[in-house]
């Protein structure tokens, strides 16, 4: 039966984004547990055909009730599928564009050539435990009727998906030079993506670091661990910088609109107790701007001898980007790779990252 390759790809983004969210909080779909020993198997397996065509089968059976899973070739007859174009044109292109690791080719090369899914062609098999878990598994997608279920198995496929993935070592994709303009698309894309703050802090502090090699600064700046970037601590903010031991700099980095409650609390917390006099609330201006109430409120607080400011992080880095010349332009760059090249770094960011360095430069 003909299937809807760009409907395929479309329902895979959509289960994919729903299961990034769950295994950023740690939320794992539930299925029978009868059908998750057999996905444990095939997620521990050395073939992996086994569990991408768990992926390209769920997309069949939410395009096509009347399809069996089990005839992967057109030559099987009326109700068969081509697994192969499926795989060629949506699953691979998927896992690749993803970096999750994946099968080299299609996963139909794995099995003799006319395969059909069943109990009969076990013995043609090495993996013969991971084959009886898959088809298994398969026999439970083909009783799935509602697009509800079917939904929720896909998503918990992906999931263990992203778990083979967050065990991977990935690639940091390097860049030589960007134009101011690329350099902003780079930004809007990556504050595009939900990473909980991270990718903001990390573009600050970037850019900060940029600037300190740039004019040879003899700064030492300091920023919260990813897992703490939003969490009450004993620094007066998520970024500082100091000179010779001096603190002259603090800052708290937010995608979220500042708000009067949030800097009295900040300065309660943080700026009065530190002796802080230069503190930045670095945000993502949406169009009004800075929350009037919370600017009026910093300017109380100038009075008493400590400036607080907002500063817009897009305009702000380009802004230094444009003023600090190539090699702090370069050194941008080298920051954001070492940081996101870490390996308490989800690997979330880092795809996220490649994706969009890839989209800007088409390498």
């Amino acid at each position: 039966m003909p299937l809807d390759y760009g409907n395929a790809r479309e329902i895979l983004d959509e289960a994919f984004s729903q299961a990034e969210t769950a295994f950023q909080e740690k939320n794992p779909p539930t299925l029978d547990a009868s059908v998750e020993k057999h996905l444990n198997n095939l997620f521990s397996s050395n073939t992996q055909a086994y569990r991408e065509v768990l992926i390209g089968s769920a997309l069949v059976r939410c395009q096509e009730k009347d399809v069996d899973l089990r005839l992967p070739y057109v030559k099987h007859g009326r109700r068969a599928y081509n697994a192969r174009d499926l795989d060629e044109q949506v699953v691979n292109p998927f896992l690749k564009a993803k970096q999750i690791p994946s099968s080299k080719g299609p996963f139909l090369s794995v099995f003799r050539r006319g395969i059909k899914f069943t109990r009969t062609t076990k013995t043609g098999v090495r993996d013969r435990t991971g084959y009886s878990s898959f088809l298994n598994t398969i026999e439970y997608l083909a009783a799935l009727t509602k697009q509800e279920e079917l939904r929720i198995f896909l998503k918990a496929v992906l999931y263990k998906f992203l778990a083979l993935r967050e065990a991977s070592k990935i690639e940091i994709a390097r860049v030589q030079r960007l134009s101011i303009p690329q350099y902003g698309g780079l930004i809007d894309g990556l504050l595009s993506i939900s990473s909980g703050g991270r990718y903001a802090v990390f573009i600050v502090v970037a850019s900060l670091r940029a600037l300190k090699l740039a004019l040879g600064l003899n700064w030492e700046i300091q920023y919260q661990g990813i897992n703490v970037a939003d969490a009450a601590s004993e620094e007066p903010g998520d970024i500082t910088v100091s000179h010779e031991g001096q603190t002259f700099l603090a800052a708290e980095v937010t995608e979220r609109v500042v708000n009067k409650a949030r800097v009295v609390s900040t300065f309660t917390t943080k700026i009065a107790p530190a002796g802080v006099e230069d503190y930045i609330f670095f945000v993502k201006f949406r169009p009004t701007g800075a929350d009037p109430d919370a600017v009026r409120q910093a300017q109380q607080y100038f009075a008493q001898g400590h400036e607080v400011n907002f500063l817009d992080i897009k305009t702000w880095v380009l802004n230094t980007l444009s003023t600090i010349g190539k090699k702090g332009r370069v050194g941008f760059i080298s920051e954001m790779v070492r940081l996101l090249d870490s390996d308490d770094v989800p690997r979330k960011m880092k795809v996220g990252w490649n994706e969009q360095v890839q989209k800007l430069t088409n390498i």
